[in-house]
């Protein structure tokens, strides 16, 4: 009882919440922070009473973060976290040796393959980065640099649900999300895997953050390609649901599809 009251509770808050933290600040972090004051006093006293190192408390270098201990252990973005372990764990089973990725993220899924694989890394936004395996390259996901059926292994994470709104500075197109869709399409070579994952679930437009696909939006769109496996990451965020239905996916409010797809022809 008390799990179903408290998320009732949180359906009713988390819009109004996720609104104004948006607009203005969060409120509860605040809080948070707030609540942590107790805490850096009493530990610099105690520390100041036992120190008897050359590492001592000053004004100058103070860096309040006695707050921490209210978060819980490792916070993350389930959806990144879940999905970027997971997709890097399939490249790494199936010995690919070079990929090209397109905005993917460059502190969870990319870092996983760096150790073991080269990256070519598509975004539109610049980065002056120097790092062993990691090519930056800047290009649009709807007009990616590569010739037609080019692309062996292609990825693309959480990516697609934004093209088209002008949130990362890419011109607003409606239809952004089927430009990618075709652009993706194109320069995978016949046989390659495509590794892609989205917001999947009652679908909607979340302007301007992203879109809710249905899963079938997202076969329908890469029909030009065949799916090999669906996987989801639902609701509760707990773990990587391998071959997963349509309809499980379709059932979510806000969950992540990861849609292996292969290009028909060798």
């Amino acid at each position: 009882m008390k799990v179903v009251k408290m998320n009732l509770v949180k359906k009713i808050f988390l819009k109004p919440h996720i609104v104004f933290t948006s607009y203005f600040f969060d409120f509860w972090e605040m809080v948070k922070k707030w609540r942590g004051l107790y805490y850096l006093f009493v530990n610099a006293s105690e520390y100041n009473s036992k120190n008897k190192t050359a590492f001592r408390i000053t004004f100058k270098d103070l860096y309040y973060r006695s707050y921490d201990r209210f978060s819980s252990a490792g916070s993350v973005p389930a959806h990144y976290f879940l999905q970027d372990i997971w997709a890097a764990h399939f490249i790494y089973s199936n010995s690919i040796k070079q990929v090209v990725d397109v905005g993917s993220r460059l502190d969870g899924y990319i870092s996983h393959l760096l150790p073991f694989c080269l990256v070519t890394f598509i975004d539109i936004r610049p980065l002056d980065l120097e790092i062993h395996n990691l090519k930056v390259v800047t290009g649009s996901i709807t007009n990616l640099p590569f010739t037609n059926d080019s692309i062996k292994f292609l990825s693309s994470l959480h990516v697609i649900e934004h093209i088209g709104l002008g949130r990362y500075g890419d011109q607003v197109d409606p239809l952004g999300h089927l430009s990618a869709a075709k652009e993706l399409s194109r320069v995978l070579a016949p046989g390659g895997t495509l590794i892609l994952s989205t917001v999947v679930g009652n679908e909607r437009l979340c302007f301007d953050a992203h879109r809710i696909f249905d899963p079938a939006t997202v076969l329908s769109i890469f029909d030009e390609l065949k799916l090999e496996q669906f996987c989801l990451i639902d609701d509760k965020g707990e773990h990587v649901i391998e071959n997963a239905t349509i309809e499980l996916g379709r059932a979510c409010n806000y969950g992540c599809g990861i849609f292996i797809f292969k290009k028909p022809g060798t």
